[in-house]
């Protein structure tokens, strides 16, 4: 399992797939995910912006991943 990283919370699972490289777009993202290929925390998820935070492992493919938030500097 590989860990990213992420500034604030939460973020929609679509944007982790696409940031992620794990799908060519935005809309591919919505797709797999609509058709209940990813899944969160060991659970098949379809909405396409579920809103994922800190600790979520989320599963696609051979990928699984899990969130972490590492707040920016403030300034």
């Amino acid at each position: 399992m590989r860990e990213i990283e992420i500034s604030e919370e939460p973020i929609e699972l679509y944007k982790i797939l696409k940031f992620e490289n794990l799908v060519g777009s935005g809309g591919e993202a919505k797709h797999v995910i609509a058709e209940g290929y990813v899944i969160v925390n060991g659970e098949v998820e379809t909405r396409k912006r579920k809103k994922i935070f800190s600790g979520d492992v989320v599963e696609f493919g051979n990928e699984k991943i899990r969130v972490k938030v590492v707040p920016g500097e403030s300034k």
